[in-house]
């Protein structure tokens, strides 16, 4: 398994942390943040992260912020994407098995390393399966193609 991981300044020290639990578990991590500016807004780090993981390569990605709010917000902005903010295990577990999430975010000012590690590692045991969620997933997917605007064709 491929993950995208990227981060504001105010999560860099948790996206090592979680990078070398990656790592360590022989998962192939892409940093997002490499050849940017430490100041880069967060918006464009989880939309590159996002945009990244909703062609495929990698399969899952992982963004951090202060809160992890502003990450999930605008990694949600990108078609195709499930992103959820997890802050703790239950929450990871269910955005993979209920929500087929492709992306987690975690805020760095609200978990410590070792939850956030648990947390990281909860989400990847987990795989979503076809069954009682498929049809609600499905909806959201249906929703977001129904309410897509091409904001190049409005300029």
């Amino acid at each position: 398994m491929k993950i995208a991981i990227g981060c504001d300044d105010a999560a860099t020290e948790l996206k090592t942390i979680i990078t070398q639990h990656l790592e360590s578990l022989q998962i192939d991590v892409t940093d997002y943040n490499e050849g940017h500016e430490a100041s880069e807004p967060y918006a464009d780090i989880a939309a590159r992260v996002a945009l990244a993981v909703r062609d495929g390569d990698p399969e899952r990605g992982i963004i951090l912020c202060g809160t992890g709010i502003g990450v999930c917000i605008m990694a949600n902005k990108i078609s195709g994407i499930r992103a959820a903010l997890c802050h703790d295990t239950f929450s990871a577990e269910r955005a993979q098995l209920s929500n087929n999430a492709q992306i987690i975010t975690m805020g760095s000012r609200v978990i410590g390393p070792e939850l956030a590690k648990r947390i990281v590692s909860t989400w990847l045991s987990c795989e979503f399966v076809d069954g009682p969620s498929t049809h609600k997933v499905n909806r959201i997917d249906e929703l977001e193609r129904e309410n897509a605007v091409n904001l190049t064709e409005k300029a």
